[in-house]
């Protein structure tokens, strides 16, 4: 199955949201899924202020990963990110089941269409 994991990282290093799309990446390919690209969207406004660890965040650094996985892989990317307090907030949402649905998608996650 085909997900899409974007990632809300509390702003300020970029060292950190490396390490955590590295993490996930890691978590995907010891299941024996694949990773098909993850791109960096960068920092902006939050759409509300999000709260972590009694810190009140505007903005964040966000980041997109496109992998194949199974469910199983998908549920312990969901545990492990739930755990790092460097994330702010995170969301995997299934993109397809069916190969005819998923054979177009590409790696690389456009934040806008112009880009």
């Amino acid at each position: 199955m085909l997900y899409e994991m974007i990632g809300v990282v509390r702003p300020g290093r970029l060292s950190e949201v490396k390490e955590i799309a590295k993490t996930a990446g890691r978590i995907v390919l010891d299941q024996r899924g694949v990773v098909r690209g993850v791109t960096n969207w960068g920092t902006f406004l939050l759409p509300k202020p999000a709260k972590k660890l009694q810190t009140t965040h505007h903005e964040g650094h966000h980041f997109i990963m496109r992998f194949d996985a199974s469910p199983k892989t998908q549920h312990s990317l969901r545990r492990t990110m739930s755990l790092d307090p460097r994330l702010i907030r995170y969301s995997i949402v299934k993109m397809g089941v069916k190969f005819e649905e998923i054979k177009d998608v590409e790696g690389v996650a456009k934040f806008r269409e112009g880009q």
